[in-house]
């Protein structure tokens, strides 16, 4: 056989085998992280559900769990607990959320057809909200993903049977970046309120730590939980810090339903593997439940403005005169919940720069001295603010409220709506106090939103992706 039929034959078997395995995923981890034996593993997990005793009440609906994913021997009771909460319940589809455990990658694997394999039978693929998910997330398949990841696998058996009839949503994330998780939020925000689907976190805790150093850790991650910082969790994710091998997902989770309305962490069960011997490994079983009401609307008091007005001017002076990032503290809830927020600077009330961030990826007070600095600094329109100018900046802040994306452009209404177009990797925002300056109507904003992504003026009209949001605008 020549060389070109020879490699024609392997790319077609690659690809063919490529199919089959999505198709249907062959359980790997059985016979190692629990029973391979259909029977046996049918009575564990009975008997595992049993042992979790009589169902806790809870305050709402239960729309996602927080499940380990060790071998069952060290985890599965621990898991048992928050299976036993929705055994029965009428979930059509269930999206497990896992860590890439053995292949490195940016972004998130979604399995986006065919079942996944264990010995109690195959599950099937949800491939309606499969390709939604991923059309919303704008990630796809990357076999590698989930040849070998046991993080999802090891939750299928108590799934089959706390919930025989549901179908699944395989995730597997990879490197737990801030866009990686904020990107897969907002897409489970916006699919899950489609259909009736749960979501599960499969995380582990800290791993091989001293036994009292590991309790120690664990306790202050639930903590951060059960009050939802997710602002605190993601950087220590980011940070690299061992706290949880999942925590990307359980994040991901959280934001998602905070979008929804108000989420609760209940804790069912917490183990590790100290009574095993050696370095420890911890174990969480928790519901988040979902009071079906919109948060209440954001607002600033006369104090909070100020007080921010002089963070962000107190931070440009700090880092144009010593080079350091002002060092800041509060307890304020609302300046630690996670905002948007853009800082514009006028000198004799001409702009002298204009930077923020659109996603709310940071607490509110952290986000104002970025974009104050920034503003200051890198905004490649200007040069950089010296000293001589720092008593004569004017400073405007606008706290953003999330981006809700839009079909019809006519819902755009000037004064009250900011833009972001975006298309591909070109995004670009217009703040709402634009258009009012300016004296633009609806398609004059919408097409120098356009030309500010670096699109033509009429892309709007032709495919391009369109958001609107709102500000609290103070100066």
């Amino acid at each position: 056989m020549s060389k070109i039929k020879l490699c024609l034959a392997a790319a077609f078997f690659l690809t063919a085998t490529l199919a089959q395995a999505q198709e249907r995923r062959k359980a790997v981890w059985a016979g190692a992280f629990y029973e391979e034996n259909p029977h046996r593993l049918s009575a564990q997990v009975d008997l595992f559900l049993k042992n979790a005793g009589d169902i806790p009440s809870l305050a709402g609906e239960v729309a996602a769990l927080i499940c380990p994913h060790a071998g069952y021997v060290y985890s599965g009771q621990t898991a048992a607990y928050a299976y036993r909460l929705i055994q029965g319940k009428p979930y059509e589809t269930v999206v497990i959320i896992g860590p890439s455990h053995r292949h490195g990658f940016d972004g998130c694997s979604i399995y986006l057809k065919g079942g996944f394999e264990t010995p109690l039978g195959v599950v099937a693929v949800d491939e309606e909200v499969a390709a939604q998910l991923s059309r919303s997330s704008r990630f796809s398949y990357i076999a590698a993903a989930h040849q070998e990841e046991h993080a999802i696998e090891v939750q299928l058996p108590f799934l089959q049977k706390a919930l025989p009839e549901a179908k699944i949503v395989p995730v597997v994330m990879g490197y737990p970046t801030r866009k990686t998780i904020h990107a897969l939020a907002d897409a489970l925000a916006a699919v899950a309120q489609k259909k009736n689907i749960l979501i599960i976190a499969s995380t582990d805790l800290s791993h091989y730590l001293p036994k009292e150093e590991a309790r120690a850790t664990d306790s202050r991650t639930i903590s951060l939980l059960q009050k939802l910082d997710t602002g605190t969790l993601v950087s220590k994710l980011a940070r690299g810090e061992n706290i949880m091998c999942g925590g990307g997902a359980v994040v991901s989770a959280l934001l998602s339903l905070k979008k929804r309305g108000r989420p609760r962490v209940d804790v069912l069960h917490y183990s590790d593997s100290s009574g095993f011997g050696g370095p420890v490994v911890g174990y969480l079983a928790a519901a988040v439940t979902l009071e079906d009401i919109p948060a209440p609307e954001f607002k600033l008091t006369g104090e909070e403005k100020k007080e921010l007005l002089n963070l962000a001017r107190r931070s440009i002076r700090e880092y144009v005169e010593n080079q350091r990032i002002f060092d800041y503290e509060t307890e304020n809830p609302l300046l630690l919940a996670e905002r948007g927020a853009f800082v514009t600077l006028k000198k004799r009330g001409v702009l002298r720069g204009c930077i923020g961030l659109i996603e709310p990826i940071l607490p509110l007070y952290e986000a104002v001295i970025r974009a104050a600095i920034s503003a200051a600094t890198k905004d490649a329109r200007f040069k950089p603010v010296s000293r001589e100018e720092l008593d004569s900046l004017e400073l405007e802040i606008s706290i953003l409220t999330p981006l809700e994306k839009i079909q019809n452009p006519r819902l755009v209404q000037v004064g009250k709506h900011g833009l972001v177009i975006a298309r591909g990797e070109n995004r670009g925002l217009l703040l709402p106090q634009v258009a009012t300056e300016q004296n633009w109507d609806r398609e004059t904003f919408l097409s120098q939103a356009c030309l500010k992504a670096g699109l033509p003026p009429d892309a709007w009209k032709k495919g391009a992706e369109i958001f609107v949001f709102e500000a609290i605008i103070f100066h």
